[in-house]
């Protein structure tokens, strides 16, 4: 999620920068029209002028009805979602989502929870249930929910000096054929002030996965807090080394996980949306405030990213564009064959 807007910034009507990354999570207090959803896109039932240029639609609250087409027999579906706080979330659609996606592993970011769910229902639904909590209150917080029991987890980051500052933000399962990391990354912060700290995380991040990746193919997911290209986000000239999550330092970054420049031997990754969807400019999170979503003031910050020896088992990856307003964050869901995580079918 973004960094928070300064505080001594002056409102200036229609001027006021809407493109800044604006992370207030009050609710909305007017309610946008319902709407019904269905296919395996999340295509809507709408007039044309509800959508704006992009294509994405500008609803602020979940439509009464939302439906998915089921994952193929053969696959797992892995579904990720900023929640922006999982009290909030519970009482704006949650469940809804939840119940059409019918994803068998669901990775949550932000949760913001400081203790873990007790939801009977939930457990029910996922009986493997992992929960990274914040050492700060009501901060951070990752969590996977899992119909498939994995081999290992683990909630740290190695070699990183501050084990505190990880807590909440890093959860790894261990499967038979493949690591899958959620993960709520740190922000560079208002007026990039925490840089050297996301830095830091990058550099024991990259490290991390490439060690992972040496001994199983890795699915990372989450709320990687970059937009990795100037199509990823709105007023990218603007946000360029101005504004969190748009900097050389984290941009670079991310490329190198992709393709390390100084080791040509090193394994690749993909970021799957983005190869699957290499001309659209479609975003994730849009700030409740200043009118952003229907503006279409946004920034892609969620993704699959996999090793590249397993990219091609992804069967479909889609921005869940619809389900805005239990969330300042949209889903984002993969299907890719079981083979590619586990010998173990996924229960029906």
């Amino acid at each position: 999620m973004p960094p928070k807007r300064n505080a001594s910034l002056k409102a200036s009507g229609s001027k006021r920068k809407v493109e800044e990354r604006d992370t207030d999570t009050e609710e909305e207090t007017q309610r946008a029209s319902q709407t019904t959803a269905s296919g395996s896109k999340g295509s809507l039932k709408r007039t044309k002028t509800e959508y704006v240029q992009n294509g994405q639609p500008k609803n602020k609250v979940l439509p009464v009805e939302i439906k998915f087409e089921k994952r193929k027999e053969g696959t797992v579906r892995i579904a990720a979602w900023n929640v922006c706080g999982w009290a909030a979330t519970q009482k704006k659609g949650f469940k809804s989502y939840v119940d059409a996606e019918d994803p068998d592993i669901l990775v949550l970011t932000e949760t913001k929870a400081n203790d873990v769910s007790m939801d009977p229902a939930l457990k029910a639904r996922f009986p493997y249930q992992y929960w990274s909590i914040s050492s700060k209150k009501g901060y951070a917080g990752t969590a996977i929910l899992s119909k498939v029991e994995p081999l290992s987890v683990d909630m740290k980051l190695p070699g990183h000096p501050d084990p505190t500052l990880c807590k909440g933000r890093i959860i790894t399962l261990e499967y038979e054929h493949a690591y899958i990391i959620g993960t709520y990354v740190v922000n560079a912060g208002q007026d990039l002030k925490t840089l050297p700290v996301k830095e830091e995380w990058n550099k024991h991040f990259d490290a991390y996965i490439r060690d992972l990746d040496k001994k199983k193919p890795v699915i990372w997911t989450g709320d990687l807090n970059v937009a990795p290209t100037a199509i990823d986000l709105a007023n990218a000239k603007k946000a360029w080394n101005k504004q969190a999550g748009y900097t050389e330092a984290e941009t670079t970054a991310f490329k190198k996980i992709l393709n390390n420049p100084d080791d040509p031997e090193a394994n690749k990754f993909t970021d799957v949306w983005r190869s699957l969807h290499p001309d659209l400019q479609h975003y994730t999170y849009w700030s409740y405030r200043f009118q952003c979503r229907e503006k279409c003031i946004g920034w892609r910050l969620d993704m699959f990213v996999l090793s590249e020896r397993i990219a091609d088992k992804v069967k479909m990856c889609e921005i869940r564009d619809e389900i805005y307003g239990a969330s300042d964050h949209v889903p984002l869901v993969m299907d890719i064959e079981t083979s590619a995580i586990s010998e173990t079918s996924v229960p029906e």
